[in-house]
């Protein structure tokens, strides 16, 4: 059998990629080869945070007819990107309104008026989602309200990875991983839930049966006329990314490390009782049937914005610096609404530590030592919920994605979570975009199967816990305040 080569288009909040993959079918021999790298960044239009629809669709065609131009015929593309944004089309297909982003504050305070009717727990029985203020739940309802002429000029809303399929193929899908994120999926019936849309006040003729990933959309021709199939791969950047990591057992647990920190495990049923919703524990769509069930941390969003208001060139020699500096001076909790796109993401740490009567951190190294232990001690603090949800410790802790190359990051996330980590692979959103692709070709079995080509293929690094490291100790005073919170309780 000869070679098969797929096209992964892989689109995060900070850059996009087109990648070509070959893989050899006799040895089980898999390799990326990066085609085009571009920009992504929010632009203001009209007062709103938007994306630059036209210029990342530019940029996409721009990587496939590069593939093209090398006298490659791919045997596929996929294309996997964020969740929750959806774009808007008329009748004959064209856009209308801003793609508005999630990090827009036109949703600021609607969820929680959606907590009250039709209810926080309500919500959660019927859809298993996490609640977050930009969830697309709340930017329809958001629409709805601030914009009710808009409405009757849209025939269709389609989430982005969704939107640039339309674009290559003509033919509309709504793949099923990155509905769920939409917090409007019924955990039931893995269909739009009508009483949910009915809430959000838009027509639910806006969205198709949703579809899991392996289908075939349509086709893209390349300027050379041959006409290459377009997979519906698990377009849901993060399903990718579990779908890549080569997880040991059901005893490991995943982060996907990015712009975005997503930590959880798999699971063949959701988890919806009433401590998951207390935690805030997600149950999003993944392959196979398989739920991540797992829970959103803001990540290094924080670190890209810091870098930028700081010109820090040079990571690595920042990393350096920052180890230098003891730990958990400063910390803050990521998550906080505060963090998910301030004016000034510098300043913003500086308050809420200041806020908080703790010591400022001045300079890039110390706002740096601050995110790193910050991360490291909400993981921490997640992992010990997702533990106690299913009932049993976790042995590993797989982080995959760019962030995984974080070497003192990842120190500290084993030192704080008492725990293995195995960093590795790097590229896993765009391999497991990879994997359904070679799936829908019939060349693999099964996501197991394709893990074991990524263990295969690619080098994974070990860090072990050391319990002595002042990380660690600050979790076990944590821990201990906690417990006797609880006994005094």
């Amino acid at each position: 059998m000869g070679f098969r080569y797929c096209v992964a288009v892989d689109l995060g909040a900070s850059s996009g990629r087109v990648m070509l993959a070959e893989y050899d079918p006799t040895t089980r021999a898999l390799a990326l080869r990066e085609m085009h790298r571009f920009a992504n960044a929010l632009q203001k239009k009209q007062g709103h945070a938007c994306w630059d629809l036209d210029s990342l669709e530019a940029e996409i065609r721009t990587g496939l007819e590069k593939v093209c131009q090398q006298g490659i015929q791919p045997d596929s593309i996929g294309i996997d990107t964020w969740g929750v944004d959806v774009v808007l089309l008329n009748r004959e297909g064209e856009r209308v309104g801003l793609p508005i982003a999630y990090r827009d504050d036109r949703t600021n305070g609607v969820m929680a008026q959606a907590c009250r009717h039709p209810g926080k727990a309500e919500i959660y029985r019927r859809s298993g989602i996490q609640f977050l203020p930009f969830n697309t739940l709340y930017q329809l309802y958001a629409l709805a309200q601030q914009q009710p002429t808009l409405l009757p000029e849209v025939a269709h809303a389609l989430l982005i990875p969704d939107y640039f399929s339309y674009r290559l193929t003509g033919n509309l899908n709504w793949e099923y991983t990155n509905a769920t994120t939409t917090q409007m999926v019924n955990i039931n019936t893995d269909n739009w839930d009508e009483t949910l849309l009915a809430w959000t006040g838009i027509p639910a003729g806006w969205f198709g049966t949703p579809t899991h990933p392996g289908n075939i959309i349509g086709h893209w021709r390349c300027p050379q006329g041959n006409a290459i199939p377009v997979v519906a791969v698990a377009s849901h950047d993060t399903a990718s990314a579990v779908i890549a990591s080569p997880l040991a057992g059901k005893h490991a647990a995943y982060l996907s490390s990015g712009t975005w920190s997503l930590m959880g495990f798999e699971s063949k049923t959701p988890y919806t009782s009433d401590a998951a919703l207390a935690a805030n524990i997600t149950n999003e769509g993944g392959a196979e049937g398989r739920y991540r069930v797992l829970k959103n941390i803001m990540g290094l969003w924080l670190l890209q914005r810091v870098l930028k208001e700081q010109a820090v060139a040079d990571l690595p020699d920042l990393i350096e610096r920052t180890r230098a500096l003891p730990a958990c001076r400063f910390v803050i909790n990521p998550n906080d609404d505060r963090f998910i796109n301030p004016e000034n993401m510098s300043a913003e740490i500086q308050a809420a530590c200041r806020d908080a009567g703790q010591p400022v951190p001045d300079g890039d190294a110390a706002l740096a030592r601050c995110i790193f232990d910050s991360l490291a001690l909400l993981y921490a603090e997640v992992l010990s919920e997702l533990a106690a949800l299913r009932g049993h410790r976790f042995e590993q802790l797989h982080i995959v994605g760019g962030g995984c190359q974080n070497a003192l990051l990842n120190q500290l996330c084993a030192d704080a979570c008492g725990i293995t980590v195995i960093a590795g692979p790097v590229e896993a959103s765009t391999l497991g975009n990879i994997g359904i692709q070679l799936m829908t070709l019939d060349e693999l079995h099964n996501v197991d199967d394709f893990r074991q080509v990524v263990r295969d293929n690619y080098a994974l690094t070990t860090w072990t816990p050391n319990p002595d490291h002042e990380i660690a100790r600050y979790v076990a005073q944590f821990q201990q305040k906690r417990q006797k919170k609880e006994l005094c309780a």
